[in-house]
C-alpha cells in the first residue's frame, strides 16, 4: 500500500528529530521509504504560543494494516521522547498518517485521509514536491 506520512518537530534540535525518525521509520519490518520530500520551516497552527516547526511529507509503501502502522508511528514519538500533554502542544516530533492509498477511515483515534490536511500548507506542499518528484 502507498502511503505518505506527514513529520514535523519544533523542539530541541529539530532536524536530529526527524532525521532520526526517518530512519527509525526505514528499519520497520514492512516499510519502505520511498520518498522524503523538503523540509520546511513552518509556523505553529493552533495550541499554545510555541516556536517554528520543521515540516515535510514522507511517501511509503507498506503491507502493514493502518492501526499497525499507526501503532509503529507512535512508538517512534515515543522513543524519540514525544510528550502528548495538549492539543496542538510542541512536540520533539510528529508523525501522521496522512494518506493510506484510497482508503478512508473514520474512527475516534484514526482518521484518514488526516483532518484538515488540504487546509495546512505545511502537508500540502510537501506532498506536492513528492507528487511532482520533488
Amino acid at each position: 500500500m502507498l502511503c505518505y506520512i506527514g513529520i514535523g518537530s519544533n523542539l530541541g534540535d529539530r532536524e536530529k528529530y526527524i532525521e532520526n525518525a526517518i530512519e527509525k521509520l526505514e528499519n520497520i519490518e514492512g516499510v519502505e521509504v520511498k520518498r522524503v520530500s523538503h523540509i520546511h520551516e513552518t509556523e505553529p497552527v493552533g495550541g499554545p504560543k510555541q516556536g517554528k516547526y520543521l515540516n515535510g511529507a514522507i511517501e511509503i509503501e507498506t503491507g502493514l494494516k493502518p492501526r499497525e502502522l499507526l501503532a509503529k508511528l507512535q512508538d517512534i514519538e515515543n522513543q524519540l521522547g514525544r510528550k502528548r500533554t495538549i492539543k496542538n502542544a510542541p512536540r520533539t516530533i510528529d508523525l501522521d498518517i496522512l494518506l493510506y492509498g484510497d482508503n478512508n477511515i473514520d474512527e475516534p483515534d484514526l482518521k484518514i485521509p488526516h483532518p484538515n490536511m488540504r487546509e495546512r500548507e505545511f502537508v500540502m506542499k510537501p506532498l506536492k514536491e513528492i507528487y511532482e518528484g520533488i
